[in-house]
């Protein structure tokens, strides 16, 4: 690393596409490059990334986001890494792939899944665990030392060619493979998968020096400085460093996340325990809830339905009638996550008339994907629910729906100016270890760009809800 280095690249490997963004030493947001990742789909229900092709794509971002700053590797003081949680990569000791990376969503593994949860072990298809064994067994065979690990223990053993081999506890805790209460690898769950430990990353800090990129592959040795998933790296960035704040990413899905503080707690209905980060050795925990549809459920009224020619037509579509006119839509389009957690439950579009327009539907959905994050939020926000709700991805940028939201939950809903927040925040944690800025800084730093506040009385707001609780009961039955 140069002396005269000041700047941070940031990278969020995601479920569609790789993001990086290049910070100047204030904070500044001073170049960005994207491309989407090819997703290969062999069978029903598998989802598989190209492990050397995803890397090409990632170096690929990378020298065009540098390119878009006007700057060399060798001015980057340090470098984040974020990443879709619960993929499974298999490698060898210098990350040259020997097999696909399984996709979060991947579910080849589902009926073996079933086989662990009744043997007690908590293992499930959206988690990496037996995807590992997966890959063991049809790709670990003889030949060089096998390595196993989440996508940012991938990028990072590619990054500095072997010599970093390394996961956080953000991700550890969305592997399968994950001690909650002493925050080790769970020993016991490895040893009935038949993995080898020291086939699986060193486990970490989500903020720490882990080694350095080699000049062969970057064009100069820069730390790696932050390694965590991407819902976590996203709460980062958002200043979400309180006890009880609540974030939504709301993208193809929507993860609805509450800040639990240093105690491992119970979780309410329909969520589940995650290391929110680690920091300093300290680990901070949370609960989240998925909305397994939301933003692929106005894609479907795109690609699905031709409704209308580019999602950023939704939204004026949608606001062209004042209300839909009687329709409604539960959009469980991949069954329900929480509060409900029933992945039987189908999609529904009812309340249809001769009158319906497509503009009408276009208003229902954004009602269902509104009506489903703000009940994932007020379950998570506890016997007052939600008071306040900071929310970020690509969907957030519709307006309409985070003032459905806002009325659904009857939270003020803060939205800041940058929407892609994972990348933010691995950068933010990459500067955190370089002690290029602080958690307070980052939580000071935040603002909202635009507030949405509730328009609903609380009498309408239950009336409307005692109305939507019973659409979900026929989603739900049509399921059985």
């Amino acid at each position: 690393m140069s002396k005269a280095a000041s700047h941070t690249i940031g990278i969020d490997e995601g479920t569609t596409g790789v993001r990086a963004i290049v910070l100047d030493a204030g904070g500044t947001l001073v170049g960005h490059a994207y491309q989407p990742v090819r997703a290969d789909y062999p069978h029903p229900g598998w989802v598989e990334h190209p492990a050397e092709e995803l890397w090409q794509t990632t170096k690929g971002v990378l020298d065009r986001a540098l390119a878009d700053a006007g700057l060399r590797a060798p001015d980057i003081a340090t470098i984040g890494i974020a990443n879709q949680r619960g993929a499974a990569a298999i490698f060898d000791q210098i990350g040259q792939p020997l097999g696909p990376i399984l996709g979060w969503q991947d579910q080849r593994t589902a009926t073996r899944c079933v086989e662990l949860l009744e043997q007690g072990f908590f293992i499930i298809p959206n988690t990496a665990a037996s995807k590992y064994e997966w890959l063991l067994r049809e790709h670990g065979g003889a030949g060089p030392k096998v390595r196993l690990g989440t996508i940012d223990a991938y990028l990072a053993c590619r990054l500095s060619e072997g010599d970093i081999f390394a996961s956080d506890h953000s991700n550890y805790s969305v592997s399968g493979v994950y001690e909650f209460f002493g925050g080790t690898l769970d020993q016991r769950t490895i040893d009935h998968l038949q993995i080898d430990a020291d086939a699986l990353p060193t486990l970490v800090d989500s903020s720490s020096i882990l080694g350095h990129t080699s000049a062969r592959v970057f064009g100069a040795e820069v730390p790696i400085a932050a390694l965590a998933g991407d819902q976590h790296a996203a709460m980062y960035a958002q200043g979400c460093h309180e006890v009880g704040t609540i974030e939504i990413e709301i993208g193809t899905s929507a993860m609805v996340k509450r800040n639990e503080g240093e105690a491992l707690g119970e979780a309410p209905a329909g969520s589940y325990p995650l290391v929110l980060w680690s920091l300093d050795g300290a680990r901070t925990f949370c609960v989240e809830s998925p909305v397994l549809t939301a933003g692929a459920a106005a894609g479907w009224l795109l690609e699905g339905l031709g409704l209308v020619a580019d999602i950023e037509s939704l939204e004026p579509l949608a606001r062209s009638v004042t209300d839909a006119g009687g329709v409604w839509a539960v959009p469980a389009l991949a069954g329900l996550g929480g509060p409900h957690l029933d992945l039987e439950a189908r999609g529904m579009i009812g309340g249809i008339s001769r009158a319906t327009s497509k503009a009408h539907i276009a208003r229902a959905m954004l009602e269902g994907i509104a009506w489903r994050c703000a009940e994932a939020a007020v379950a998570l926000g506890g016997e007052n629910g939600a008071e306040r709700i900071r929310v970020a991805g690509g969907a957030a940028a519709n307006d309409l729906l985070l003032q459905l939201v806002a009325d659904a939950s009857g939270a003020e809903v803060q939205r800041p100016a940058l929407l892609d927040r994972a990348a933010l925040g691995a950068a933010y944690l990459a500067q955190r270890a370089l002690g290029l800025t602080t958690d307070q800084e980052i939580s000071e730093r935040w603002r909202a760009d635009q507030s949405f506040t509730p328009s609903w009385s609380q009498d309408e707001r239950a009336t409307r809800r005692e109305k939507w609780l019973s659409r979900i009961a026929l989603s739900r039955a049509a399921g059985t």
